[in-house]
Parts: C-alpha cells; structure tokens; sequence
C-alpha cells in the first residue's frame, strides 16, 4: 500500500496529524517544560542530555532521562510532593518517544497550577476537584469509542485503533496508574504515558486536549514512525534542507486550553 510519505525526501519537512502518531520531535527539556527558569527555577543538564527542573519550593520535581537503546528511549518524569524530599504524592511518566507538543502543554498546565496555587488558599497541586470525564468527553467527540469493563477500567480507542486512553476509576488502592495512554500498535506502542492515582485531573484533561487538538506537528520525514505512516495526513510540506543542514525545529505551539476558570 502507498502513503503519503513514500516519495518524499528524508530530510524533507511536514505538518502532520494525528498528534499521537508523529513521533516524539525536536528533545529540548527547556522548551519542553517551558518554566521560569530566570525566576527561581533551578535547572540542570548532563552531557548526555540528562536533564532536572526544580520549584523553588522544591515540591514539584521534572526530569529528563535519555536511553537512546531502549524501548521508548527514555522516560521524562514528574512528581508532586507534599513537602521537599519527601515521597512523591503523585507521579506522570512520559516515554521519551511521546510527541514534545504533549509535554509542553503538560508542563504548562503545571505551572499554571502551581502559580494558581501560590496565589491563593487552594492547593490544587493535591486536591483537583476537576471530574474524570472534563479528560475524556472530548475524545468521544472525536469519534473514539468506548468500552467500559466490570474490572473498573474504560478504554478509549482512537478511530484508526492506533492510540487509546485507559482510566482506572474504580481501583483507587490499586498501584497501577490511574490513566495510561499510548500512541501505536496496542501490542508495541511508539510510546506510553501514565498518571498515577492523585494526580490532578487537570493535567489529563491538558494532555488529551493536547492529544486531539487538530494543530498539526512539525516533523522531519525521517522521524515519523514508518508503521503507522499510512495512518497519519500530511497537512503542508515545505522544502527540504540543504544538504549538511540541521532543520530547525519550531517552537511548542500556544498551549490547549484544558478547561474553564
């Protein structure tokens, strides 16, 4: 079978869609976080890209740990924790394949959460009273089904069958993560996020609205997931790079409104 990739150059640059089968993107823990870091938020990074974030007040923690040879090249991780250096009292994993528009509406979400918080008396960084389904009645608007089980899962399946969202609402005690998501074959996917018990609905709602937002990524040829190429709509091509050149990647684009003040 052809796809709309098949004659185009390598190097050559796409705005692509769906968002969950595009690839992960250009890696940069400083775009991809987006916080204030000439405020007060501590950063670092390794020499082989390992990377850290820090609030000031310590309390919420990002990472970026590279592993180019494993299965998901990665993990970036988040946690929340009700004091420094205590246990995290919630936790987001993203395999770095995960496309980075994802990761920066998640992360910009979080500050504004944070920054919401240091504002006022709430403390929605742990106690969100956003309801489950503000992340996912906007799925089933864009056509992806639902199959609810006795088990205290439901599983929402984009409409090509390559992503889904998986939410445990009923298996509060439970050590498995509260919402999985994936992008791919279900049986090899190019990536997984998961959402711990206790972390803010919020930034679920954030992510799947970042998930289907119809503002296509910018991706390379080359770096588009070649397995699920078929599945995915070229929305505009431009010219490819000189040869010897680097394309630039873009930056994020404007973050998803994830919900109603």
């Amino acid at each position: 079978m052809r796809h709309p990739f098949e004659n185009l150059d390598p190097a050559q640059t796409v705005q692509v869609l769906p968002r969950h089968l595009a690839g992960p993107g250009a890696v940069d823990p400083r775009t991809a976080w987006a916080f204030p870091y000439d405020e007060g938020w501590p950063f670092a990074q390794t020499d082989d890209g390992t990377a850290a974030a820090f609030s000031p007040c310590l309390r919420l923690q990002t990472t970026y740990d590279p592993q180019p040879d494993q299965r998901g090249q990665g993990t970036w991780t988040v946690s929340a924790h009700r004091a420094p250096f205590t246990p995290p009292a919630w936790r987001i994993t993203f395999d770095a394949a995960t496309p980075v528009e994802l990761l920066h509406d998640v992360h910009t979400e979080l500050l504004d959460l944070y920054l919401e918080d240091r504002h006022s008396d709430h403390d929605r960084l742990l106690k969100d009273e956003t309801a489950p389904h503000e992340a996912y009645v906007p799925l089933l608007t864009r056509g992806w089904s639902h199959d609810v089980k006795t088990d205290g899962t439901q599983t929402f399946l984009t409409p090509e069958g390559l992503g889904g969202l998986r939410h445990r609402y009923a298996i509060s005690g439970s050590s498995g993560p509260a919402w999985r998501a994936w992008g791919g074959h279900p049986s090899e996917p190019h990536w997984t996020a998961r959402f711990s018990f206790g972390t803010p609905t919020t930034l679920v709602a954030a992510f799947t609205a970042s998930l289907i937002s119809t503002e296509p990524l910018h991706r390379t040829v080359q770096d588009v997931p070649v397995h699920t190429r078929r599945a995915l709509y070229i929305a505009t091509t431009t010219p490819k790079q000189p040869h010897g050149s680097t394309p630039v990647a873009p930056p994020p684009p404007a973050p998803v409104a994830s919900r109603t003040r």
